[in-house]
């Protein structure tokens, strides 16, 4: 690797009232700073509905104080509206902890527009906000229409109802169900200087498909999991997975390339790019050789350097037995891992490919870890890729 870089927990309801939290602005001036805690990757989720309610679960990894939360309307083609914003914490289901809801503002206003193609970031929210916290975010949009902003596939059980029901604890009126995250992107709080996180930039291994839902399976949670325990000032884990989604190519949202700035490099408090993807583009025959992934690979390489933040590059996995592999495919997979594992432009490098693959046939997952479509990893699977990692590669030097 390079030079180039160098909790609060256990509490009872977690969004503590403001006057818990006295020392927070001597402790800001002390040296705090503002990191991601949770993330998700915005595509376009077909047309928004108006009077409509979201609750939306997502699952932190640091901890800290004055959550904030990031709205997206990325991919709308007009103003979003959206008059009532909560945040709480999850009993069970769509029943909220007693006493955690608490609406947010921006700019100290209850009501918000977020315009075509941009992010809003609402105020603090005075309190506390531990690590592996399932935060409930509910939000009500009075009017909405046309292209919704928001992440398919969540591997999350969220709620949805018609009508403004966000400050409600009560399930009563959040009957249905979705298994995507509507408008929200990310989730931030305010922690130590010293404090980093890593994004992960992936595809649907990555965003978490065939792990368990609702149970934090994707490798992701197996790293945020890892680095709670560890002596490393890395702590906060952005899960930028998208399913189908390729390194040079739009299509199954944008590419790793076009949505770099937005879904990874805008965020507060990443010290690394861990980048996790590719196969999507080999398996999918369009003519992409080795060289075009590399040459895409060093884009993403100059980019986050130039940000300030150091990449850490992943091989990419075995595949034969899914649909798409063949001989050619996997030459082009056997010659973009070789330039991973050596050729000194990464940061750092974690060989998910060996993690996965099976010592009796290495163009195969191991079948321990394979869900049965011979790509994607069961839970097994996913523990092992994030077991992989050397944490200590993912705390570059010099910081954010």
């Amino acid at each position: 690797m390079t030079a180039r870089r160098a909790a609060i927990g256990g509490l009872g309801v977690v969004l503590l009232a403001a006057a818990a939290l006295h020392a927070t602005p001597a402790a800001a001036a002390g040296g705090r700073h503002d990191v991601v805690t949770w993330a998700a990757s915005a595509d376009r989720m077909g047309d928004g509905a108006p009077d409509r309610g979201y609750r939306m679960v997502v699952h932190t990894s640091v901890g800290g104080s004055d959550p904030r939360i990031r709205l997206s309307n990325a991919f709308g083609d007009r103003p979003l509206t959206l008059d009532s914003v909560y945040v709480g914490v999850q009993k069970s289901g769509a029943e909220l902890k007693r006493g955690s809801n608490r609406p947010l503002t921006f700019g100290g206003a209850h009501t918000v527009t977020v315009p075509a193609g941009e992010v809003v970031l609402s105020d603090a929210l005075p309190g506390g906000l531990p690590a592996a916290t399932n935060l409930v975010v509910s939000l009500h949009t009075p009017d909405a229409a046309g292209p919704a902003t928001g992440h398919g596939m969540a591997m999350q059980t969220s709620y949805t109802t018609q009508g403004d029901h966000t400050r409600e604890e009560s399930a009563a009126h959040w009957t249905d169900t979705t298994g995507s995250w509507f408008y929200l992107d990310a989730v931030t709080v305010r922690t130590s200087a010293v404090t980093g996180a890593v994004a992960a930039l992936g595809d649907s291994i990555t965003d978490g498909w065939q792990s368990t839902t609702d149970l934090n399976r994707r490798w992701p949670d197996y790293l945020a999991r890892r680095l709670r325990q560890a002596a490393t000032d890395v702590k906060g884990v952005a899960n930028e997975g998208i399913s189908g989604n390729k390194v040079l190519a739009d299509g199954a949202g944008q590419s790793a390339l076009n949505r770099l700035d937005r879904d990874v490099l805008s965020l507060p408090g990443v010290r690394t790019v861990f980048l996790f993807e590719g196969v999507n583009d080999i398996k999918a025959h369009t003519g992409v050789t080795a060289a075009d992934m590399i040459a895409g690979y060093r884009r993403i390489i100059e980019r986050a350097h130039a940000a300030g933040m150091c990449v850490v590059g992943a091989t990419v996995g075995p595949f034969k037995g899914w649909s798409e592999w063949d001989a050619a495919a996997e030459g082009v997979r056997q010659e973009v891992n070789a330039f991973v594992r050596s050729s000194g432009e990464f940061d750092a490098v974690t060989d998910f490919d060996r993690a996965l693959r099976s010592p009796y046939d290495p163009e195969r997952i191991l079948p321990f870890f394979d869900n049965g479509d011979h790509l994607h990893p069961n839970d097994k699977g996913m523990q092992a890729l994030a077991d992989a990692i050397d944490l200590t590669a993912l705390d570059c030097a010099g910081g954010p």
